[in-house]
């Protein structure tokens, strides 16, 4: 069996391939080899890139930038769209993992020529000469203070570029046999995985020296990350485990993490979670960090997934180095909070709604689709705007490409509270002897948000205790009862009273009024 992998253009180097391994190219159509149950997370269908695509990492601008071994370029995807963006940019001969330091710029190291290619990652372009390091120049690293530590796979060292002159500073370091991965914990001491010795040197960057004796860790380790709670996880193609390393006292902690078969890459996202790129076995591992234990069945990617990277927003981008594309994983929603948590049935309230995963999100309430929905970029929080909806309770529904969550009953519909007025017509009588000159007693009610009359509405005539008569309001928010056999009551209180008790109708709450009339004679 062949010792490295084959690319139409040239043979990979031996840094992308180990004693005894080799993978076919998937055959067309294949997602996953993986034989584990599998969870379907894949929120798109993976994107196209370059040849042989390793190592990936994320601008300011929250664009990706993928290196491209087997076509000595970076691809440029937005996360935005999932899209790539512009031409390839070309680099060195076979570009592997890369870094982008504090200042944006993309550092490149590229295997095949021993440089580090630099990209100004605002206008996607090279800049100046590449800069040269040691044999075999695998992965990249920055520090806080924009230095990037370079690892030399054939020389077993490792490289220190000072980002402000881009230039090389200092004697290579030594550290332990083919360094591959290399990150930087919060301490600000770089570790550095020894593939060919299975243990992990770490350095000080503000001396640039080596700090006490490598760490042991398991087989063939590849490739390492930091978590939140600053411990290193290094992922260990050879024995497919996770070492974890507490770097305040750079020990071991418990034992390994068994994980997919030949855990080339890894990376460690802002809730956490830490995420191997499972080569042999096409599918990625989730570890909790806070309990060092696999979260769930492996997920299947595309063949030979290498490297993997988490963006802001908890979406997860893994490098296939045999089907040259990047798989995008997005997990389902969860939601926690909206705000506020009632609004009028005309719709038009602005809400928040706070959980993780939401990124892409649309939003439906109580079965309709709000508006102007615009989801923060760690997507944890989204506003949107209600539509109209019926009053009562009704559930929020948040959908994305990763799946669907609800607040059942989270938004309640409320009708708006109308004020209304009732005015009253004197009753047209003559005193002595009592005469009625109009035979109805006439009311109108009307809705005072609105300034319309109010139809279908019960008024209540009343002289002093005494009920005259209740009647509806016609379509002019007209009452009207007959005072033809209540005269006498009338003339004996002076007048009379009409009241409405309020309603409430599909549209509004309407407020109670009341309204005196007189008598009067012509």
């Amino acid at each position: 069996m062949s010792t490295t992998l084959q690319t139409t253009q040239q043979e990979l180097p031996q840094l992308l391939s180990l004693p005894g391994q080799a993978w076919p190219p998937a055959p067309a159509g294949e997602v996953s080899r993986a034989a584990a149950p599998a969870l379907t997370l894949l929120a798109i269908p993976p994107i196209p890139v370059g040849s042989n695509p390793v190592g990936l990492a994320f601008a300011p601008s929250g664009d990706l930038y993928v290196a491209n071994s087997g076509s000595s370029n970076v691809s440029v995807i937005s996360t935005a769209t999932d899209t790539v963006v512009g031409a390839p940019i070309a680099v060195g001969g076979t570009p592997v993992w890369l870094t982008v330091a504090p200042n944006g710029n993309a550092y490149v190291p590229n295997s095949g020529s021993n440089t580090v290619s630099v990209i100004d990652t605002t206008t996607n372009t090279v800049i100046g000469a590449p800069i040269p390091v040691g044999n075999q120049p695998a992965a990249a690293a920055a520090t806080p203070n924009g230095n990037v530590y370079v690892t030399n796979f054939a020389a077993n060292t490792v490289s220190v570029i000072d980002t402000t002159t881009n230039t090389v500073v200092g004697a290579p370091i030594p550290v332990g046999a083919q360094p591959v991965g290399v990150a930087v914990a919060p301490n600000g001491n770089a570790y550095v995985v020894n593939r060919g010795s299975n243990n992990v040197t770490v350095i000080n960057t503000a001396t640039n020296t080596v700090v006490g004796a490598p760490i042991p860790v398991g087989n063939q380790p590849n490739f390492v990350a930091i978590a939140p709670n600053g411990n290193a996880y290094v992922a260990n193609i050879g024995s497919n485990t996770v070492t974890v390393i507490d770097t305040t006292t750079n020990t071991v902690i418990g034992l390994p993490i068994p994980v997919g078969n030949q855990p080339w890459g890894i990376a460690v996202g802002p809730n956490g979670n830490a995420y191997t790129a499972n080569r042999a076995s096409n599918n990625v591992t989730v570890i909790d960090t806070a309990t060092n234990t696999v979260v769930g069945a492996p997920i299947p990617v595309g063949s030979g997934p290498i490297a993997v990277a988490v963006a802001v927003n908890g979406k997860v981008y893994v490098t296939n180095i045999n089907s040259n594309n990047v798989s995008v994983i997005q997990f389902p929603p969860t939601l926690s909070t909206i705000n506020p948590t009632q609004g009028p049935v005309t719709g038009g309230t602005v809400v928040t709604i706070t959980g993780t995963n939401l990124t892409g999100a649309s939003v439906d309430i109580g079965g309709n689709p709000a508006t102007g929905v615009s989801v923060n970029a760690a997507g944890t929080q989204l506003t949107a705007t209600t539509p109209p909806g019926a009053a009562g309770p009704a559930t929020v529904t948040v959908t994305t490409p990763g799946g669907s969550a609800s607040l059942v009953n989270g938004f309640t519909y409320v009708l708006p509270v109308h004020a209304t007025s009732l005015t009253a017509t004197p009753a047209l009588a003559k005193l002595f002897p009592p005469h009625v000159y109009f035979p109805f007693l006439t009311a109108t009610l009307t809705d005072q948000v609105t300034g319309l009359p109010v139809p279908g509405q019960p008024i209540t005539f009343k002289a002093g205790t005494n009920v005259l008569g209740i009647a509806n309001t016609n379509a002019q928010g007209v009452a009207q009862v007959n005072e033809t056999l209540t005269l006498t009551l009338i003339l004996r209180n002076g007048g009379y009273d009409v009241t409405f008790a309020g309603a409430i109708t599909p549209s509004a709450i309407l407020s109670p009024s009341s309204a005196h009339a007189g008598v009067i004679e012509p």
